[in-house]
């Protein structure tokens, strides 16, 4: 694996602008891309990793959601929907092929979303530690509750709350650098965008019916102490995508590409090797 630079970039999509990173293959422009997709309420900078060990023959993509990290809020009514079809037209704009989508947790949802606009057009998926159902009365009413506390309190006490929740406590305990690049993450966020976030993430749809429509290769990433996805919601994946492949992480709660990251990029690389030009 031959040592190349990542390199900042942003492209205007209808009214944002999109930042992201790129790694090159070594045949840039290559046909074969793997476009990371980071979870809530985060930016490109945890798929870093990832990024520098991917296999020579991909270019890899980090790109900032909407009102995430360097990229601009737009019109700022944010949705799942929204986020997908910003994404539909970042492929279009930057005529990639042969791409693959890799997302975690709220880049799952958005993956999902995608491959219903635009399946014909990708040729795997990386759904880690992310489920395909919507939000039940509960769910929705305990992120509107975390929207007050963010207008009352502010990001600290939130990031304080989110950091245990997304971690194993052996990352908390072993992995500060993990820990501290999720808080960074939060407080490079607006306020207002989390809260849009949080309304996006209670009103997404759900895609469990189009499960069974998705006919490329699939690898499914969970975290074994994951606090957030159950193993109901994995399993509900793992038993409607055919072309399905599973990976537990022993040592990873909702984060497994930044609490293992050695092992979750050979998983990674291994995965593309076996898909098909």
């Amino acid at each position: 694996m031959s040592k190349r630079e990542l390199k900042l970039s942003k492209i205007r999509i209808g009214d944002i602008s999109i930042s992201y990173y790129i790694r090159p293959s070594k045949l840039y422009p290559s046909p074969k891309t793997v476009i990371f997709i980071h979870g809530f309420p985060f930016n490109k900078n945890t798929w870093k990793q990832q990024l520098l060990q991917l296999d020579d023959d991909y270019t890899g993509i980090a790109i900032d959601v909407r009102g995430h990290g360097l990229s601009t809020n737009g019109h700022g009514f944010f949705s799942v929907d929204v986020f997908a079809k910003d994404l539909v037209e970042f492929i279009r704009k930057l005529d990639l092929n042969h791409v693959i989508l890799c997302g975690i947790s709220m880049g799952g949802y958005i993956a999902l979303r995608t491959y219903e606009l635009i399946g014909q057009q990708l040729k795997g998926l990386i759904l880690c530690d992310t489920n395909s159902l919507s939000d039940d009365n509960k769910g929705k009413q305990k992120r509107f509750d975390s929207i007050q506390a963010l207008l009352k309190y502010g990001r600290r006490p939130f990031a304080i709350g989110f950091i245990a929740n997304v971690f194993h406590d052996k990352t908390i305990r072993e992995n500060p650098e993990a820990v501290e690049l999720i808080k960074s993450c939060i407080r490079r966020n607006e306020v207002a965008s989390i809260c849009a976030t949080q309304l996006a993430l209670a009103s997404r749809t759900d895609t469990t019916h189009s499960l069974k429509t998705i006919i490329i290769p699939t690898l499914i990433i969970k975290g074994k102490h994951d606090k957030l996805m159950s193993e109901e919601q994995t399993n509900i994946l793992i038993e409607n995508i055919p072309d399905v492949r599973y990976m537990e992480f022993e040592e990873s709660g909702h984060l497994p590409n930044l609490e293992e990251p050695e092992k979750f990029n050979a998983v990674l690389n291994d995965f593309l090797r076996n898909i098909p030009l």
